[in-house]
Formats: C-alpha cells, sequence, structure tokens
C-alpha cells in the first residue's frame, strides 16, 4: 500500500479516482489502485466516457451487441455505462459495507441536457437509479436553480445523489439545504433518513478562469480560497441544531467533495490541490494523473488553517468579483457537460456507422 496516497485516509479524507474505462476494470488497474493506492470511491462524466470510447476498441463488441437489439444514442450510452459502472460499484462495495455506507460509491450521471429542466431530471435520476440496482451508486445532479428542486425530490424518493458542478459556497449552501429538506421530510414522512449523498465543488476552474487577470502574487490562489470558503461553511451546517436534529434521527452527513482538482498550470505543483484540501470529512477526487503523481511523492503537506475571507477580499481589491464569476462557471460548466454529451452522442453513432460498415 502506498504510504503517501494511505496518508489521505489517515487525515479522515477519501481520495476517488476522477475516470473510468472498461479497460481499467478488465486489466485488473481500478482493483490494484485500491489495493495499492488506498483509492476508496470512483467518479464518472461525459467526457470520460466519450475519451473512453472513442480511444479504444474496449466497447466494440458491446457497442456491436446493442446495434442488433436495436439500441442507439442515450439508451446504447447508458447501456455501457451502467455496465462499468455496476462492476465498480461490485469492487467498492466491500468499502462501502466496512464504512457503513459512508465511502465505496461511483457516480453516474444524468443527461446535462436536462440540466434546466427539473421534472425531467428527477424522472431519469429514478430510472437511472433503478436499473442500476446497486446501493453504493450515486447519480450525479447539477446544482444549478432547476437542480435543486430534483435534488430534494430525489434525496425524498430514496435516491443517492452526487451534486455536481458546485462553484462556490454559496452554491455548495444552497445544494446543502437542498438535501437537508429531503431528508428532513423523510423522517416528517416515517421513512428511513439514511440517504447518502456528496456535494462536488469544482476547484482548478477558477484559477484557469484568472489566470490572465490575478496578479502573479495571488497566482493558482483562488481556486482554494473558494474551496477553503466552502469548508468553513460546511463545517459551520454539520454543527448546526438543524443538522443536528436529522443526524439524531439516524441521517448521515452530506459530504463535501473536491472536484476538478487536476493542476492546470504547467508552472505548479502536481498536488497542488491536493496538499491544499487535505481536509477532514472530506473527499477528493482526482484524475489518473493526479493519483500517480501523488503516489510518487514521498511525503505531502498537510492543509494548514485558512482564513478564506482575507484571500478572497485580496482578489476583490484585484477586481475579481468571485459572485459573478461563480455565476459564469456555472453557466459554462453545463455548457460544457452538454457539449461532451452530444460529442459522446456523436462517438457512439460513429463507432456504431464504423462497426456495420466493417
Amino acid at each position: 500500500m502506498n504510504v503517501t496516497t494511505q496518508r489521505l485516509h489517515e487525515i479522515g479524507q477519501s481520495l476517488w479516482l476522477d475516470n473510468i474505462t472498461r479497460g481499467l476494470l478488465a486489466s485488473g488497474t481500478l482493483e490494484r489502485y485500491i489495493h495499492e493506492l488506498s483509492i476508496s470511491g470512483l467518479t464518472s462524466n461525459p467526457t470520460i466516457f466519450d475519451h473512453a470510447i472513442k480511444n479504444s476498441h474496449d466497447y466494440d463488441d458491446a457497442v456491436s451487441q446493442g446495434m442488433k437489439e436495436g439500441k442507439s444514442g442515450e439508451t446504447l450510452f447508458f447501456e455501457l455505462a451502467i455496465e462499468d459502472l455496476q462492476q465498480a460499484a461490485d469492487l467498492f462495495l466491500r468499502i462501502h459495507d466496512r464504512t457503513d455506507g459512508v465511502d465505496g460509491w461511483v457516480s453516474l450521471e444524468v443527461s446535462p441536457l436536462l440540466a434546466r429542466d427539473t421534472a425531467a431530471t428527477l424522472a431519469a435520476a429514478k430510472t437511472l437509479h433503478s436499473r442500476a440496482g446497486r446501493p453504493n451508486l450515486f447519480i450525479k445532479i447539477p446544482g444549478t436553480s432547476e437542480g435543486l428542486p430534483a435534488i430534494e425530490e430525489a434525496i425524498f424518493a430514496g435516491v443517492p445523489v452526487n451534486v455536481t458542478l458546485l462553484f462556490s459556497g454559496e452554491q455548495y449552501v444552497a445544494a446543502a439545504e437542498a438535501y437537508l429538506r429531503g431528508i428532513e421530510r423523510r423522517i416528517a414522512a416515517g421513512l428511513n433518513p439514511d440517504v447518502g449523498s456528496v456535494a462536488s465543488l469544482f476547484v482548478s476552474r477558477w484559477d484557469v478562469a484568472v489566470a490572465d487577470k490575478a496578479p502573479e502574487a495571488l497566482r493558482n490562489q483562488l481556486g482554494i480560497a473558494i474551496a477553503s470558503d466552502a469548508y468553513v461553511r460546511y463545517r459551520n451546517l454539520l454543527d448546526s441544531p438543524r443538522w443536528q436534529r436529522i443526524l439524531n434521527e439516524g441521517a448521515r452527513s452530506q459530504r463535501l467533495l473536491w472536484a476538478s482538482t487536476g493542476t492546470k498550470d504547467p508552472n505548479a505543483s502536481n498536488i497542488l490541490y491536493v496538499e491544499a484540501l487535505a481536509l477532514p470529512s472530506t473527499i477528493n477526487t482526482m484524475p489518473e494523473a493526479t493519483l500517480k503523481a501523488l503516489a510518487a511523492h514521498k511525503e505531502f503537506g498537510e492543509a494548514l488553517p485558512s482564513n478564506p475571507g482575507e484571500k478572497l477580499a485580496e482578489f476583490a481589491k484585484a477586481g475579481i468579483d468571485t459572485d459573478a464569476l461563480a455565476t459564469q462557471l456555472l453557466k459554462e460548466g453545463v455548457a460544457s457537460f452538454a457539449k461532451s454529451w452530444k460529442d459522446l452522442l456523436d462517438c457512439i453513432a460513429s463507432k456504431s456507422k464504423a462497426l456495420k460498415a466493417a
């Protein structure tokens, strides 16, 4: 077992992989990451699946079989994705059972084209959760204004949710409150309040967005400041009377997850966001390259206490409006995921056409 990656668990943070391919599963690589690199969960998104299907022949047989059965587009994609994630969920099930459902999760996203449609998002979440048939599978729903009521309703329906595309402390709190409302309604209805959820805050995109605007002295510091601010709000929420009441009824905490933690600046540390955000009661889901970079380090520094308010004030003095930028990043994130989704479906269509011609 790698000492450096295991260190995160000792701090109290879960280490998840932000990747899945059929090759990772078939080769035993994912299973090796679990045993050797302390990976205890996994996330996926349309871009990951697009690259996996486009850049390998691992899905050719399954695509051919799906075509013979008259399947195409979203129907075929979800069949492929659910099969992969079921296998991954089974690999993590022992961790899920050992931690009593705290860890050992995988995630499947609803179509990003539904990000502005509450009813359709909720219906898709219920359908995908039922089809997957795994107790440790989250359904990813974006934290848009239309996604928030779908999150509440999904939690009330007993569907575990990974809230995705969060970019600020305010957006995180809105997602947490949607989760709370769903759990409180379950308690009021006499239902089991033990429904898992994580809230995924995207980090590195902040620094990419201000790379040409922030002073050199503040370079690569905005994402960490935003995440640190969200963490303060997270811990305050966990200590609040409202949260304590649902815990007393048998609910569990919605955990804060750091997403987009691969370093984008080639001049910065390749584990920049890992070191800065090694915080208890959180999850870091990282790309494979970042995982390998972390494993190659003999040690890393633990996150130090910080005052995110002071750092954010420095960015405000530099003319950066983080509230407006958070709204912009969410809008761009929704558009980016929608583009990836369309690219994914085009990829499946192209592959289907090529296999048919062959």
